[in-house]
């Protein structure tokens, strides 16, 4: 071999050793990145108790824990009534209904804390009174229900109520198993394998819009072609992939990463507010009934882009900015004044929406324990504000005598179950 020969060979040498060298690299690189995107407690199984670390006990917090659930299941205020030996549901008191919100979110309460009982009674009385057993909406929910009469009074589903039920499902198959009187699984396939039946026959439709790959208003009529922020819930959407089993696993990731997307959009990018309803764009939507604004439903964003954060934790750049907009806002407005409706940019709402035949603004409950949930979000609350305001508030009348134990209480429940590491994705054996 002459000088020039061996030099080439030289050349090739490490040419090729360098491209192996970067090959690893990126492979490392990869790898590194997908632990990262593993560091969610959905795979460490480890949920933060944000009130240990503001000081509390683990004997005070299971004791506030406890109350607050006998409140709203048990106690003379309560939302949930048992009906017979083998039924039971939650109520809207204020609004004299049943609605598949409530008795999905009781659920969910259930499955998370653990109470078997208090869940299939529910459900028995979801199949019996609000599901569509033919027809067109078949497995499909009314969305509300006359508790004392089991009559519907809409026949109609508002998609957040599936969602909830088809989640709740899944976790109690995982914590529960499918043989111990009720097929968990069975009975959530059966509402996947129905939404994907629906393709507009009778103007019913998937509770997705499988074009925007975003969830509905409704899965029916004009409200299939716009949506409501707060039903966009990744977390759950994740579950579905991992554990429906239904061959859409692909579609429902498309849909977490669309649902994420279309967050960023509908949150406003000074005070993170977002409009009860929206288009698919992120857009505020006005309907007939209401002008768009952050209103009751939106108190719901916060609390569900906590959970995303911390079960997946995918999205944390945006979340954390996120996260400090929303509750610095809220803070501008006075930690003990903030209100509960606003439009987007932070302005007063000049149409205020009614609840329980009151129609006014006040520092609503539901709103001080959702805000509260954004301080799991590394750094946002350093003094722990709206830990302890969500510790010290109570579920109690206001002053001029409204009280709402079913959405405050619910969201009052859900926050603490958030924030005391309560509230957790439930995976296969998880039973404890």
């Amino acid at each position: 071999m002459n000088r020039k020969e061996s030099i080439i060979t030289i050349i090739q040498t490490r040419t090729f050793m360098f491209a192996v060298l970067f090959a690893l690299l990126l492979v490392s690189a990869g790898d590194l990145h997908a632990q990262a995107a593993k560091k969610g407690a959905y795979y460490t199984g480890k949920y933060p108790n944000i009130f240990l670390k503001a000081g509390y006990s683990e004997e005070e917090i299971q004791a506030k824990l406890d109350k607050v659930y006998s409140d709203l299941f048990e106690g003379p205020n309560r939302i949930y009534f048992e009906v017979g030996d083998s039924m039971g549901y939650v109520s809207d008191i204020k609004n004299h209904d049943a609605r598949t919100e409530g008795l999905s979110y009781g659920m969910m309460v259930a499955v998370q804390l653990n109470k078997k009982d208090v869940f299939d009674r529910i459900w028995h009385w979801s199949v019996k009174y609000s599901q569509h057993q033919t027809g067109p909406r078949e497995a499909y929910f009314g969305w509300s229900i006359n508790p004392e009469t089991g009559k519907m009074n809409s026949p109609g589903s508002a998609s957040d109520g599936e969602l909830y039920y088809v989640t709740a499902l899944l976790f109690a198959s995982n914590r529960w198993g499918n043989e111990t009187g009720i097929d968990y699984y069975a009975e959530a396939r059966r509402i996947l394998d129905a939404m994907w039946k629906k393709d507009g026959t009778g103007g019913i439709h998937h509770i997705i819009n499988v074009e925007h790959k975003q969830i509905s208003f409704v899965p029916e009529g004009g409200g299939y072609n716009w949506t409501d922020p707060s039903y966009h819930v990744p977390a759950f959407l994740e579950v579905w992939a991992d554990f429906a089993n239904d061959g859409h696993e692909q579609f429902y990731r498309e849909c977490v990463d669309t649902a994420r997307a279309f967050l960023h959009r509908a949150c406003h990018p000074v005070t993170g507010l977002n409009t009860d309803y929206a288009n698919f764009d992120g857009t505020p939507h006005s309907t007939r009934w209401m002008p768009a604004a952050f209103r009751y439903d939106s108190w719901r964003v916060p609390m569900n882009i906590a959970m995303d954060y911390v079960w997946f934790g995918k999205d944390k750049n945006w979340q954390e900015d996120y996260a400090g907009r929303f509750q610095g806002f809220l803070r501008s407005q006075g930690m003990n004044d903030f209100a509960d409706q606003y439009n987007p940019d932070g302005t007063k709402p000049e149409w205020i929406l009614q609840a329980g035949g009151f129609r006014k603004l006040r520092h609503s409950l539901g709103l001080i324990s959702t805000s509260a949930t954004l301080s799991l979000v590394n750094d946002v609350d350093p003094e722990l504000d709206f830990v302890h305001k969500i510790w010290n508030a109570k579920l109690e009348p206001y002053e001029d005598g409204y009280f709402d134990p079913y959405y405050d209480g619910l969201m009052y429940l859900f926050s603490l179950m958030h924030l005391s590491g309560n509230y957790q994705a439930i995976l296969p054996h998880q039973t404890e």
